[in-house]
């Protein structure tokens, strides 16, 4: 479908939401098929790669081909990656940089490459996460579905981020997660037609995964008491301690990416080589913190030895940094979750072993530990929250995942470490050149932007703003109405800017506009 620039079919967008209602049906569908099928496709790898481990271990004579054999993968996955650079990693930052029109999308490479290489980086064993790439699957889906027929581009990138929602609700089993995390990780402002499409397509997704995997949730962790809150002190503990490993978290896997960069002997067609070698050194030796992580998950117990704990914590921090510092297709979603949980274990242990803790509890901390990890990492708490709630299915620890996520996000925020997706996408933008054609600088999208209380525009004449350059304030959207905007107008908290801007201005417009209508 052509996608037009009149400002009319363009306005009527905002007020027309039964058509995209429609249209986030169907990108439900298609994503949570194409989820479904990457997370059979994975965990049969995964399952595979245990196979094909405990095979060599019975026959030692194949352990140099073995090698061979990984070291032959991992440059063919580095080829892939190197040819196709929106396939690496999680995908996640990718996505974000697509929504802020850093980067264009060839989606029909970056769908068949992502899918394919996320199956050879988990049967090789590398710690890495269905997670993020499905989340990146989906979005891509409705790329390729929005070419054809979105109205208008603001449309299709709604789109993407509806596609992007749908892949991490088919992913974990969470729609209100999925719903969540595209509009505070994705879109950072509410709006109702985004509420809309996401709520939409997490349902869709949502459902059609769970006719598949069952409505069993994802963490089979039975939460047989509540904490008393006399005991609330750990609480706050362990979210001041998730809140600094998680910062130790984004300090080392960035210096570990630079490190990747900077290595004498290994250039960057052979960098996936270096994660598939430990992954065959582990596979043979300690299998357990291959892939994901569901294995350590299932054996995560009080039983569960402060060594065990320790050293599986050690190896698996150690692996997944390698694995994802690489670039190699696979995200860091559920393997940063699993090392929180192991950090809740030892926390656990400690607390019921030294301060009184009921050991009926060792899971409770487990499963916050995970939420304020989450939290310190990816700074998107109430995602965390939501997420963690609906993957175990119980919902009586609202109040102490709610503080120990906000202990975590203000401790990192003090420790001023940078969110890992903004961090990452810093670094894709440093080595990238954003994407542009010789039409970007007449082809229009619009950019909407919400006014925070006390930001910079707050309570201001638009006459007086700064508006960066190429850039037009056709509407002001408050209270669902639409306001025609005129020099003398105030600009009210709440307040939702519609601007239109050429395709080629549309980053910087977003930044400028961010700046100004957010507080930092």
């Amino acid at each position: 479908m052509e996608i037009i620039n009149d400002y009319k079919r363009a306005m009527q967008f905002h007020s027309g939401k039964l058509a995209i209602f429609y249209k986030c049906i169907i990108v439900g569908l298609l994503v949570s098929l194409i989820a479904v099928m990457y997370r059979i496709a994975l965990t049969m790898a995964e399952n595979y790669s245990l196979l094909f481990y405990d095979y060599i271990k019975a026959n030692r004579l194949l352990i140099v081909p073995m090698f061979l054999l990984l070291a032959g993968m991992g440059w063919l996955l580095s080829k892939i990656v190197n040819r196709y650079p929106m396939i690496s990693g999680s995908g996640i930052p990718q996505v974000k940089g697509q929504i802020m029109g850093y980067f264009k999308n060839p989606w029909v490479s970056t769908l068949i490459f992502k899918f394919l290489g996320g199956i050879v980086a988990i049967f090789a064993g590398l710690s890495l996460g269905r997670e993020g790439p499905t989340i990146q699957l989906g979005a891509t889906a409705a790329d390729g579905f929005g070419q054809y027929l979105s109205i208008t581009r603001t449309e299709r990138k709604i789109l993407i981020a509806s596609g992007a929602c749908a892949g991490l609700a088919a992913a974990f089993n969470a729609p209100l997660a999925g719903v969540m995390f595209a509009l505070e990780e994705i879109f950072t402002y509410f709006s109702p037609t985004i509420l809309l499409a996401t709520i939409t397509v997490a349902i869709t997704a949502d459902f059609i995964s769970k006719l598949v995997f069952g409505t069993q949730p994802v963490f089979h962790m039975a939460l047989i008491s509540t904490i008393p809150l006399t005991q609330y002190w750990l609480v706050l503990l362990l979210g001041l301690v998730t809140g600094v490993a998680g910062v130790f978290y984004n300090s080392t896997l960035l210096k570990t990416i630079k490190a990747y960069k900077t290595l004498p002997l290994v250039k960057e067609p052979y960098l996936c080589v270096i994660p598939f070698l430990f992954a065959g050194l582990l596979g043979l030796t300690f299998p357990i913190v291959l892939g994901g992580g569901h294995q350590i998950i299932e054996n995560l117990n009080f039983s569960s030895t402060l060594q065990w704990l320790a050293i599986v914590l050690l190896i698996k921090f150690g692996f997944s940094i390698i694995s994802f510092g690489s670039g190699a297709p696979g995200g860091i979603f559920f393997p940063l979750l699993v090392i929180g949980a192991l950090i809740g274990g030892l926390f656990s242990h400690l607390a019921i072993d030294y301060a009184g803790l009921n050991s009926t509890l060792f899971i409770n901390f487990v499963v916050l530990a995970m939420a304020g990890y989450f939290s310190a990492i990816v700074r998107a708490p109430i995602t965390g929250i939501l997420l963690l709630t609906e993957m175990t299915g119980s919902f009586s620890q609202l109040l102490p995942l709610t503080l120990v996520s906000l202990i975590a996000y203000v401790t990192a925020d003090l420790l001023k470490s940078v969110p890992i997706y903004e961090s990452l996408l810093e670094n894709q933008l440093a080595v990238s050149e954003v994407k542009q054609d010789d039409h970007d600088s007449y082809r229009k999208i619009m950019v909407e932007t919400a006014v925070h209380f006390g930001s910079e525009i707050d309570n201001r004449c638009l006459k007086d703003l700064s508006l960066p350059e190429g850039c037009l304030v056709i509407a002001i959207r408050r209270h669902g109405k639409d306001i025609t905007p005129r020099g003398n107008t105030v600009i009210l908290p709440e307040d939702h800017l519609i601007v239109l801007t050429s395709l080629k201005d549309e980053p910087a417009v977003r930044l400028a506009l961010h700046k100004m209508a957010e507080i930092t």
